[in-house]
């Protein structure tokens, strides 16, 4: 018996509005209300509430054969219980057949990890508790934002307690081996590590609807064909993508549901595949080694690497200026700044200030609302000094009420 597992990335940030120099210290509200619910409702319409419904069908169909995992973000949850509740409610569907894994990650969709060890672990506890309560289990593998991992973050993930990572399986790390097998992690042995097998699923991401491409036009037939072809010992394919492939990045005319329809009774009825979530595979199959990864990697971009949002010094001042905060947001109480210091930390607001081009250029103008890197860099900088000032003003409000006589 080999397996896939099936992991779908859920995440929309919390985009921030117009907010110009001469607004600093005139306004506290950074949020682009209008484009968030548009935004938000389409993507609701176009992908997750069909694609859940396709999945919950398949699921019950299939009598709990077909099984898939998921990470959504913070973010995202948010949003859904202001302007689509009835989202919830299908990921609740979903939960309640017992085939589906919600996994732990970061609340914010931040890149915290690479700059602040004790609110990295906040967002993943608050991620985790609100996962918890919405679907009734408390997440054990672990997908980080961007599925950004090396070897010391997969140490700390095992210190809070997740028995499993997903990562990219790109070849600089993988040189000769695989990504179709478990490894472990070097720091803490006991953390196994799944890697995705970028180029199958890429093939469905980003490929689906390139005629261009040798592989088009893809049936779930033509790809399990490929399945197949895969060595007989390496018995795990990682398939991971963003869920937004499914009637947003692939439009409905594609044929994109189609497929996702076809693939299981496709992967039944013509191979040796079953489905099984994270858990189920680190449960059935053993790590075969160790595998180093030094340096932190993530699923962007052709370098698989952070460049996709510390590329440039932009990012990087940006990226500096916010966790130069840090210290302040400690002392501070106000569920307002507490929640803005949450959402200014999403790693879109990066993502949008990255100057590549060419290929990776198209997917980082996608769902873009900035004309220019540099309009995307001036207008959070504007946000993050009015941020300043306010968290300044309340913190030092409450520095000096210390020595108000009783």
């Amino acid at each position: 018996m080999r397996s896939i597992c099936l992991f779908f990335k859920v995440h929309q940030p919390v985009r921030l509005r117009k907010f110009r120099f001469f607004d600093i210290g005139k306004s506290d509200y950074y949020y682009d209300d209008y484009s968030n619910e548009m935004i938000l409702k389409r993507v609701a319409k176009n992908c997750y509430l069909p694609a859940n419904e396709i999945l919950h069908d398949l699921i019950i169909k299939n009598e709990g054969r077909f099984k898939i995992a998921f990470s959504i973000s913070g973010t995202a949850i948010d949003q859904f219980k202001i302007y689509a509740p009835e989202v919830i409610e299908s990921f609740r569907k979903l939960a309640a057949t017992g085939c589906v894994e919600f996994l732990g990650e970061t609340y914010s969709h931040s890149l915290s990890v690479l700059k602040n060890t004790a609110e990295f672990k906040r967002q993943v506890e608050t991620h985790a508790n609100t996962i918890e309560a919405l679907f009734g289990s408390r997440p054990k593998v672990f997908a980080n934002t961007e599925l950004i991992y090396s070897d010391e973050i997969g140490a700390l993930v095992a210190e809070m307690g997740y028995t499993a990572v997903l990562t990219e399986g790109p070849n600089h790390i993988l040189k000769w081996r695989s990504p179709n097998y478990l490894y472990r992690n070097p720091i803490n042995p006991a953390l196994v590590v799944l890697l995705k097998n970028f180029q199958l699923s890429d093939d469905i991401a980003f490929r689906f609807s390139n005629s261009d491409w040798s592989g088009w036009p893809l049936t779930a037939q033509k790809f399990v064909s490929w399945l197949k072809k895969i060595p007989k010992e390496e018995k795990i394919v990682n398939l991971f993508m963003n869920y937004e492939t499914f009637g947003e990045h692939q439009k409905f005319g594609t044929g994109i549901f189609k497929f996702l329809d076809a693939l299981p009774s496709a992967v039944f009825r013509k191979s040796d595949y079953t489905f099984m979530t994270p858990s189920d595979i680190i449960e059935n199959y053993p790590p075969i080694s160790t595998l180093n990864v030094p340096y932190p990697i993530s699923w962007a971009d052709q370098e698989r690497d952070l460049t996709a949002w510390l590329g440039n010094e932009l990012q990087q001042e940006a990226f500096e200026k916010l966790y130069q905060l840090s210290e302040l947001v400690n002392k501070c109480s106000d569920p307002l700044l507490l929640k803005d210091w949450q959402y200014l930390q999403t790693s879109d607001h990066f993502y949008y200030m990255s100057t590549k081009y060419f290929a990776d250029g198209d997917i980082h103008a996608y769902f873009n609302p900035y004309n220019s890197p540099y309009e995307a860099f001036m207008n959070y900088m504007n946000v993050l000094n009015d941020f300043t000032i306010r968290l300044n003003r309340v913190t030092k409000n409450k520095q000096s009420e210390q020595f108000l006589p009783n």
